[in-house]
């Protein structure tokens, strides 16, 4: 595009790009797409997708996916490991600001 800043490869080290489709995402973390639809039908994540509705996914999303396969594997029910995985998000995000504010001068 003339006049943009951003070029093609930019995206390479995105890790919210969602540049894997489902079929290549399942085969990058050794499961199947099933696998994929339920972590999305229990909202651990949601695909983004292509103009012709294809789930499409970041490697952000993809770790994600990862961590619940490896707590599914450990013998995990997959409702409870995506729940265990929000968690675990959830507390290093409160973890990384209460770092921050205690960082802060006072």
């Amino acid at each position: 595009m003339p006049g943009s800043s951003a070029r093609p490869t930019d995206n390479f080290d995105d890790d919210d790009y969602p540049a894997y489709t489902m079929g290549r995402a399942a085969e990058m973390i050794g499961t199947t797409p099933a696998f994929l639809r339920a972590l999305g039908e229990y909202r651990l994540i949601t695909p983004l997708r292509s103009e012709g509705g294809h789930r499409r996914y970041s490697r952000y999303q993809l770790r994600i996916a990862a961590r619940a396969r490896e707590l599914v594997d450990n013998g995990t029910p997959v409702e409870a490991a995506c729940r265990i995985v929000i968690l675990e998000d959830q507390l290093e995000e409160a973890q990384r600001i209460n770092e921050e504010l205690r960082a802060r001068p006072n």
